[in-house]
Formats: C-alpha cells, sequence, structure tokens
C-alpha cells in the first residue's frame, strides 16, 4: 500500500460521490481537496465549527452543518461566490441532508418538532409535522423518486410516503411498532422495512402502498433488533440483535432462512479460518556487538530492552480450533449495553457479510452467505473501531485505532503498518470507486492506495496468507 502524509482535520472528511473530491472540515474552514493529488482546490469559511458534512449527490454542493450555531451552510464547488445559509430560529437544526435530485435540503428541527424541506432553486419550503427522528427515520428509493419519512402523532407511529418531485404527500400508513427506531427501503424499490425499538424484538416489511407484507418476532422477552441491514442485491435482509445473533430473511417469502449466532468459544467441526494478531518483534543479532568497558552498564541493559520493544511489529497468526475468543461483561445499569449485534455490512457483491458483537470488541466476524457458514474470525489486540468493504471488490478493511492497518479477502489477511509517526486510524472510509482509502486520526488524516502487484508477485503472494506489509 501507498500511503500519503498526514493532514489536519477537526471534524468530518468525506469523499465526493464522483470520488474526485474530498472534504474535510478544519475548524470553521472547509477544505475541498483534490482526491489524486490532495491539493487545495476550494477553500470556504464558516461562521462557526463544522459539526457536519454532507455531499450533494451530484458532487456539485457541500452542506455544512453548524448544529452550535445552530445552522447550515452550503457551498458550490464551480461557483464559489454562491453560499446558502439556513436558519430555523427558535425551533434549531437537530439535522440536514440532501435531496435525491441535490437541488433540496431536508432539516430537522429540535425536539422534532417539524422536518422542512428547503429549495434550492426557488427558496420554497415544505414543512412535515412531527418527524420521529432526527438523522434516523428518512429513507429515500434508489431512483430517488420518493421518501419514506416516518412521524408520531398521538402515540402512533406512522410512514409518510413524499414525492420527491413536488414534495407532495402521497401516501401515509400507520405501521404496527410500539416505538419506530428506524426504516430502509429496499435496494429494489419494492418494498419498505421498519424495525421497533430496542425494548421490543419487531421487523416489519411493508409495501409502498402501505400493506403489511411480514411481520417477525424471533423472541418476545429481551432486547431486541439493534442493526438491519440490506444485501445490495436485495434479495437479503439481515437482521443483528441484542441476543448476539444475526437473522436472514429472504426477499420471496420474508421468512428467516439463516441464523448466525456469535458465540465466545469456536469448536470443531468448523471451515472457518481463524486469525489473531500477534507481535512480530524484530530480530536483531547483537553477538558481535562490543562495547567499551567505560560504557555504562545500565545504559547498557536500557538500550537492549528498548531496542527490542522500539521495533516490534504484529502480523497474523493462524490458529486452530477450540479457541475463546475474548469477551467483557455488559454493564446492566446502564442504558443502552455492549452488547450485540453493533456493526453489520455487506460486500459489494452480497456473497459476505461481516459483523462485531459488542461484548467481543475485539472479534470481527465473516460470514459466508452462500454456504451459510462462518468464513472467517479475526481477533485482534484492540477493540475495532471501524470497518469497510470494498466497493470494486471483496476486500475488507479495518482499524482498531492502532498504527497499523487490517485487511482480509477470501483468500487470507494481512496486517500493513501505517508509515506515520503517531498516527492511530480510528475511522476509514472509501470512496465510491475503490481507488483510495481516507484514514482518520484524532486530529489529523491521510489517503492511501492498494498498489496492484504484479502477476508474478501475485502469483507468488497466494500462498503466503499472513504478510506483514504491501
Amino acid at each position: 500500500m501507498e500511503f500519503t502524509e498526514a493532514y489536519k482535520q477537526t471534524g468530518p472528511c468525506c469523499f465526493s460521490p464522483d470520488a474526485r473530491y474530498l472534504a474535510v472540515a478544519v475548524d470553521y474552514r472547509l477544505v475541498v481537496r483534490d482526491v489524486v493529488s490532495l491539493k487545495v482546490v476550494q477553500l470556504f469559511s464558516c461562521v462557526d465549527k463544522i459539526s457536519f458534512l454532507d455531499w450533494a449527490p451530484d458532487s456539485e454542493y457541500i452542506l455544512c452543518g453548524l448544529y452550535k450555531r445552530p445552522m447550515v451552510q452550503a457551498w458550490s464547488l464551480s461557483q464559489p461566490d454562491w453560499t446558502c445559509k439556513i436558519d430555523e430560529g427558535p425551533a434549531g437544526i437537530a439535522y440536514a441532508r440532501w435531496s435525491p435530485d441535490s437541488r433540496h435540503i431536508l432539516t430537522t428541527s429540535e425536539f422534532q418538532l417539524r422536518l422542512t424541506v428547503w429549495s434550492l432553486v426557488n427558496t420554497a419550503c415544505v414543512h412535515v409535522q412531527w418527524p420521529k427522528h432526527a438523522s434516523r427515520g428518512v429513507s429515500f428509493t434508489k431512483d430517488g423518486k420518493f421518501a419514506a419519512i416516518c412521524t408520531r402523532r398521538d402515540c402512533k407511529d406512522y410512514v409518510n410516503l413524499l414525492s420527491c418531485h413536488s414534495w407532495e404527500i402521497m401516501s401515509v400508513f400507520a405501521v404496527d411498532t410500539v416505538d419506530l427506531a428506524g426504516v430502509e427501503w429496499s435496494p429494489d424499490d419494492s418494498a419498505i422495512v421498519v424495525w421497533d425499538s430496542l425494548l421490543e424484538y419487531k421487523v416489519l416489511i411493508y409495501s409502498p402502498d402501505g400493506r403489511c407484507l411480514f411481520k417477525y418476532l424471533a423472541y418476545e422477552s429481551g432486547l431486541g433488533v439493534k442493526t438491519v441491514a440490506w444485501s445490495p442485491c436485495g434479495q437479503f435482509l439481515a437482521v443483528g440483535s441484542y441476543d448476539q445473533a444475526v437473522r436472514t430473511l429472504n426477499h420471496l417469502t420474508w421468512k428467516t432462512f439463516a441464523e448466525f449466532a456469535h458465540t465466545a468459544s469456536i469448536r470443531n467441526p468448523t471451515n472457518a479460518a481463524i486469525f489473531k494478531e500477534v507481535d512480530d518483534p524484530w530480530q536483531l543479532d547483537m553477538s558481535e556487538l562490543c562495547l567499551s568497558e567505560g560504557f555504562p552498564r545500565n545504559m547498557q541493559g536500557n538500550g537492549a530492552e528498548n531496542g527490542t520493544e522500539g521495533g516490534s511489529r504484529v502480523k497474523y497468526a493462524v490458529m486452530d480450533a477450540p479457541i475463546t475468543l475474548p469477551s467483557q461483561k455488559p454493564v446492566t445499569d446502564k442504558p443502552n449495553p455492549k452488547q450485540g449485534i453493533g456493526m453489520l455490512s455487506w460486500s459489494s457483491d452480497s456473497h459476505y457479510f461481516f459483523t462485531r458483537n459488542d461484548n467481543m470488541p475485539t472479534a470481527l466476524w465473516i460470514w459466508d452467505i452462500c454456504r451459510l457458514d462462518l468464513a472467517a474470525v479475526l481477533v485482534q489486540k484492540d477493540p475495532i473501531r471501524a470497518a469497510a468493504w470494498d466497493p470494486n471488490c471483496t476486500r475488507l478493511v479495518f482499524c482498531t485505532e492502532s498504527p497499523h492497518l487490517y485487511m482480509w479477502t477470501p483468500s487470507g489477511a494481512c496486517c500493513v503498518n501505517i508509515p506515520l509517526p503517531n498516527f492511530r486510524a480510528v475511522d476509514l472510509k472509501w470512496n465510491s470507486d475503490g481507488t483510495c482509502l481516507l484514514l482518520k486520526d484524532r486530529d489529523s488524516f491521510c489517503c492511501a492506495a492498494i498498489v496492484s502487484p504484479l502477476p508474478e508477485e501475485e502469483e507468488a503472494d497466494q500462498s503466503d496468507v499472513t504478510s506483514e506489509d504491501e
């Protein structure tokens, strides 16, 4: 892999949808860089510190959320003198997002009083009263023609279907939830999934006309749904829950066809590859090193000790089953316990999905949906902070707030050293074409690119699944 130097950031960073630009928040300044050269293309100054960034789908406009103010500012990449400022006054702004046409901005007020659609074309606005959530509860169809917005009134949850052309409400239907937690269109726009809060396990599939196609309840007692994710092909719906299991539903009958449990120990028989991160210290031959008699004895001892630790690296060791994974007991007297499936994401080809069980935060599980089996488990030294699939191929990259980057493919796994001093990756993102990877530290960022090996090198490396670096 090739890495750039580190650049300063104080907040959100994100790639443009066309993969050409990178927007970075530096205090109250918005810095737009070219992805290839990382040269500054545009520099905009906001009226306060930037809390949130969002590119318009056409990559022409950038939205900056100044939630401390509270206010939203938007900028044009091609027209630097153009600007837009949205201020809801006493109602405040809790969240803002773009519409699929890139010409409207949706803002949600504090306390979910209303959702407002602001037009950048004619300055008109449309209000939707009582949105259920600030950042959640809104989903657009893949073709960008319709929006599903969750609202709540008279102690009842509703889904409002709006036209993204006229922003008129096309239909409203009530959903059978106690406290709706989220909504998501299917990738083929044929169905809408809604799920209940963590207090009750309930997943509901609705047609766009409001008919309930299926109601799924895995169990009745205990905390319920934590994560929900459609496969990119639209054929599978994965539901992760607080009982440390993922259940997958099919799009034909909406019945569950597989359940993937995350147990603390992995026993035989298993076909899963188990990779464990271990230290790989530098091996220094000091047998022929001679020191003068006048050299201080304490310095000799300290030098040898520091030489071993300072040159330490990491690698993956392939483990055999049975193996017990490190786990934590969740705190029961605090809300939102660290338990259950907190991370879940599908590969671009819908062949695999990865999960992280929050009470086993150092283990990343990779499941094969074709074989309905566990494909691999990667056991890290530190908790997994972020993970992302390559949009072009079956490659998973993740970080653990360490000076290393970790990679998995169906042929193996490897650890890559980040060659920047004191850089510990806490977050990462791919650009849309998979040519560039953004790595974030606490106060800086860098970009990385995977260099394709020569054909003879690629063949030689296929047998080595525990390589240290690329």
